[in-house]
């Protein structure tokens, strides 16, 4: 291993009290794997070097179990805690979004519901970690020619890590997808262009070969028009803020 990455790596382990003691014990065996190595002169004291090479990780294993039984909530760093606290106040970002949205939705004049909520949190809470892999599975293309009403939507995708590129009509997404790479399409259905742009839109994308996961989010919520969008190909057609985020979220996280 190069003298910088063990270094790195070295780092790394400091941050927490089990790093440390793991830091510990590489150190102390690679010292003395060093000296009986190179100690042939040492003659008769190099057995008490092995019968320790020999014995240390026995001791080791039987300290971790005691530490593990007697003492586990000692062996995590403060940056454990962070990431998770973090990661709660991004869950909760992420459900007043999808709430304020669903709150400005026509016919929700008196509000959410509570039922609305509890399928917001639900939704939320069921959504994975964001696994570090390639950029571009974490961003997604919106295309709307009223960008701002839908900021509250892309607030709560925005609080799961995910980098949005705006398109207002369908030759500009086009000219974005020439030279960029999505985990999904998110697009409305009417624009200046046409009643249908949507599909439009849909059409000469996989009339192009690009299978990039599409998602309709317009003003119907209907059966038939569900089912008209998934037969174009779309993965799905809503009007609804948390059903978008948990389609959306399901393509990105699983990475299809």
């Amino acid at each position: 291993m190069e003298t910088g990455k063990f270094a790195e790596t070295a780092v790394g382990f400091t941050k927490s009290p089990l790093g440390i003691i793991g830091l510990f014990i590489v150190l102390v065996y690679g010292f003395a794997s060093l000296v009986v190595g190179f100690g042939s002169g040492l003659s008769g004291q190099v057995a008490p070097l092995i019968y320790f090479m020999v014995f240390f990780p026995v001791l080791v294993f039987f300290g971790f179990l005691w530490l593990v039984a007697k003492h586990h909530n000692k062996l995590y760093g403060p940056s454990d805690f962070r990431n998770e606290d973090n990661y709660i106040k991004a869950q909760m970002a992420t459900a007043a979004s999808l709430a304020a949205a669903s709150a400005k939705q026509p016919g929700n004049s008196a509000g959410v519901t509570d039922m609305q909520l509890r399928d917001i949190v639900d939704v939320v809470s069921n959504v994975p970690r964001q696994k570090k892999h390639e950029k571009w599975r974490n961003r997604i293309l919106w295309v709307d020619d009223r960008p701002e009403n839908n900021a509250l939507e892309r607030q709560a995708f925005e609080s799961q890590g995910i980098e949005f590129s705006l398109a207002l009509s369908t030759n500009e997404a086009l000219e974005l997808l020439k030279t960029n790479k999505f985990a999904a399409i998110i697009s409305d259905m009417g624009r200046k262009e046409g009643p249908q742009e949507g599909y439009v839109l849909l059409e000469k994308l996989r009339a192009m070969g690009d299978k990039t996961p599409f998602m309709i989010y317009a003003a119907s919520n209907l059966p038939e028009h569900k089912k008209m969008a998934r037969e174009r190909g779309a993965i799905g057609s809503t009007n609804r803020a948390d059903e978008l985020f948990q389609t959306v979220m399901g393509v990105v996280t699983n990475g299809s």
